[in-house]
């Protein structure tokens, strides 16, 4: 199964708005969805602190900033057709 992971942080609108936008594409393409705080952790925190809210989809950054679903959606059915 797909794994959507949102890099995120609390009290983020942006991030906020993301998920929301996200969460649909399950039903079309399933997926197990993680949302990481980047504060909990320095590295992530160094690497995505000006890029949240970050999509990664089996570890691939597929998305960051203002999220496009469509983008995510293509990506999604491009990887869940390879696996």
């Amino acid at each position: 199964m797909l794994e959507v992971t949102i890099m995120s942080k609390m009290d983020c609108p942006l991030c906020d708005k993301a998920i929301d936008l996200i969460r649909p594409l399950a039903e079309e393409v399933p997926f197990t969805m993680t949302i990481t705080d980047i504060y909990k952790d320095d590295a992530l925190l160094e690497k995505y602190q000006i890029m949240i809210p970050v999509i990664l989809v089996n570890g691939e950054e597929v998305d960051f900033g203002q999220i496009s679903k469509e983008k995510v959606r293509k990506r999604l059915l491009e990887i869940n057709r390879q696996i």
